[in-house]
């Protein structure tokens, strides 16, 4: 099942919403250039480098990433970068202003982080007999790894608020306290939970692409 058919768009369609959230990104770059807002400059632009992995992988590697799967992965790293954006005469950002924002991020890039954590479990199940996975298993791994992932992103958070405090910068990134920390926590934890529930269905395709390249470069 791919994520197209979930989302009831056609293929030309996903692709135009990737291409439309790449301009985008491109042109809140330039306006953080423009305004020299380091942070919302670098966020846009370490989006719109993580945009590039499927082509990537494509050219380099001969994995094709359904479109659905691009814009899953596109729509979650615009919607953190869109979030910093200053509100111009209204003050703040997304972030600040919109208090679902933060929850919604987190959600949806911690449902990418679980997805590439499936991916490497079944692949990984896949190159031995001798490994097999039980649902069950699969569903504490997924929240496992998500919850460690977030783990360490929240300490990449405090790092670098702490050093940009030393340096007299601007931080790239930003935490809102403990309070804030434990609800993206909680909220990494409900995108695990949406990927082992009902979204490992959309990775097959790319299962079998990753399993069938590392069986031809064993058999070479």
């Amino acid at each position: 099942m791919s994520v197209r058919t979930r989302l009831g768009l056609s293929k030309r369609q996903e692709a135009g919403l990737v291409r439309l959230m790449q301009a985008c990104l491109v042109g809140i770059a330039l306006a953080g250039l423009w305004d020299r807002n380091v942070r919302v400059a670098l966020n846009a632009v370490f989006a719109l480098l993580i945009t590039q992995l499927p082509a990537i992988l494509e050219r380099n590697f001969r994995i094709t990433l359904d479109v659905g799967l691009t814009l899953w992965v596109t729509a979650a790293v615009f919607l953190h970068a869109l979030g910093l954006v200053p509100f111009g005469l209204f003050g703040g950002t997304a972030y600040t202003r919109v208090w679902w924002w933060d929850h919604l991020t987190h959600t949806l890039s911690s449902t990418v982080v679980a997805a590439v954590g499936y991916t490497a479990a079944r692949v990984m199940e896949a190159q031995s007999e001798y490994n097999t996975f039980p649902s069950r298993f699969l569903f504490v791994y997924l929240l496992l790894f998500v919850m460690a992932a977030g783990v360490v992103w929240e300490l990449v958070e405090y790092c670098i608020g702490v050093g940009s405090i030393v340096l007299g910068i601007d931080p790239v990134l930003t935490q809102f306290g403990l309070q804030d920390t434990l609800l993206d926590l909680v909220f990494n934890t409900l995108g695990a939970v949406l990927v082992a529930a009902g979204g490992t269905a959309y990775l097959s395709g790319l299962i079998d692409q990753l399993t069938d390249r590392l069986m031809s470069r064993r058999a070479d």
